[in-house]
């Protein structure tokens, strides 16, 4: 995605969210390189069960090469006509890509003043793109941050219906090793972002 930036003053845990949809973005749009693995595996987490995800990535991640991450992500996402894992929320919430879910979030994307990178050609309904468009959100990398209500309506829109059922599947692929971890952390994350947004609408109901 591409977008302005601006100096906004944002509470830490909101940027800490930020800074964990970027990651999830990153390992979820291309194969990890040495670079994505080192800092995978110098990862550390609490005893809360996201913590626990996080130090599971960062356990594996010390033993695995960028090789091995690209055969993996290779075989879950791209595969030989398709991978395991279609991360798409058309194909998730209609059984099919490029459905109705795509064109409503290029409707938003417009509204939000949200571009598509000139050499991206995945269909922006894809996680890692998805996952980008939060975290500028709640950076404001769009404009202004996004208010907590304003990512709450995207989120629910575009993530909430579709996600964690997403890293389920890529916990539980067959090709899964780096990114089972990697599922496990969305997942757990996604459900986090999930009940927090629901306990936001029922304060403010």
């Amino acid at each position: 995605m591409t977008a302005g930036t601006g100096h906004f003053d944002i509470p830490e845990e909101d940027i800490l969210r930020a800074n964990l949809y970027d990651f999830l973005s990153i390992t979820l749009a291309r194969p990890p390189g040495q670079a994505v693995l080192d800092r995978c595996a110098g990862l550390e987490g609490d005893a809360t069960p996201l913590g626990e995800a996080v130090q599971a990535l960062a356990r594996i991640a010390s033993s695995t090469s960028p090789r091995a991450a690209e055969r993996e992500f290779n075989g879950l996402f791209i595969g030989l006509g398709r991978g395991e894992v279609l991360p798409y929320a058309s194909y998730y919430m209609t059984g099919f890509l490029n459905e109705k879910p795509l064109s409503v979030l290029r409707n938003d994307m417009a509204r939000l003043g949200i571009t598509r990178a000139p050499n991206v050609f995945e269909p922006e309904d894809n996680i890692a793109s998805l996952f980008e468009m939060m975290a500028g959100l709640i950076l404001g990398r769009f404009g202004d941050p996004a208010s907590l209500s304003a990512q709450r309506d995207f989120f629910n829109r575009h993530v909430g219906p579709w996600a964690e059922h997403m890293f389920s599947d890529l916990e539980g692929a067959k090709s899964s090793v780096f990114y089972a971890a990697v599922g496990r952390i969305g997942r757990t994350f996604v459900g986090i972002e999930k009940e927090a947004f629901r306990m936001m609408a029922e304060a403010t109901a």
